[in-house]
Formats: structure tokens, C-alpha cells, sequence
């Protein structure tokens, strides 16, 4: 069983930039599907997207395609998840998403284990 920990979160001004960690303890992190999800206030987690075991494939989702760069140093049993031209309406908090099963875990459902997520807040 992994467990996730994530960090680099805060508070930054619009336009500009960050990077979020995810590390894993436990378990063997390369055989893990990751993702980066995030949940806004009143609203559902949402998948912002996520790198296969080997960092081969790489998935983002729309609204932060162009803006985010995932990668993976499986040595260092770490994904992260780096993000540009941040906007107000990236505020959330950041989770990261280990599976077992898919490639790279898209749904909430396709996750088997969670981190307990950093706060992201953009101020305009």
C-alpha cells in the first residue's frame, strides 16, 4: 500500500507559476498509474492530469493543457505537476492519485490511493 504526500501549494498572484510535489512512502511507486486532480470549493474533483508508470504517456486535461507540465522521477519516488499562467480559477486543492490498474488513472474511481492534497489559491 503507497501513501502520498503532497506539497509546494500556496498562495500566488495570476499570471504566475509553481510546483507541486507528490512523494510516495511505502509500496513501489513505479508501479503506479499517477494523476494530479483538483477540487474547487462547491465543486467536484476534477482530473488535471497524470503520467504512466515509466513517464512514457502523458494525459492533461483541457483546461490546463499548454499551462501544466506532469512528470516523474521514479528514483526519488516523485511525481510533480508544474503549472504556468495560473488564473483565479485554478484555485483548488491539489490532490495527487496513485492506481494499481490504468495507466493513467482520469476518474476519481480509477484511483486506488489519495494524498491529502495542497491548497493552490491564484489571486487576481
Amino acid at each position: 500500500q503507497v501513501q502520498l504526500g503532497e506539497s509546494g501549494g500556496g498562495l500566488v498572484q495570476a499570471g504566475g507559476s509553481l510546483r507541486l510535489s507528490c512523494t510516495a512512502s511505502k509500496g513501489t511507486f513505479s508501479n503506479y498509474g499517477m494523476g494530479w486532480f483538483r477540487q474547487a470549493p462547491g465543486k467536484e474533483r476534477e482530473f488535471v492530469g497524470g503520467i504512466s508508470r515509466g513517464g512514457r504517456s502523458i494525459r492533461y486535461a483541457d483546461s490546463v493543457n499548454g499551462r501544466a507540465t506532469i512528470s516523474r522521477d521514479n528514483a526519488k519516488d516523485t511525481v510533480y505537476l508544474q503549472m504556468s499562467s495560473l488564473k483565479p480559477e485554478d484555485t483548488a486543492v491539489y490532490y495527487c492519485a496513485a492506481s494499481r490498474l490504468y495507466l493513467i488513472p482520469s476518474a476519481t474511481r480509477e484511483a486506488d490511493y489519495w494524498g491529502q492534497g495542497t491548497q493552490v489559491t491564484v489571486s487576481s
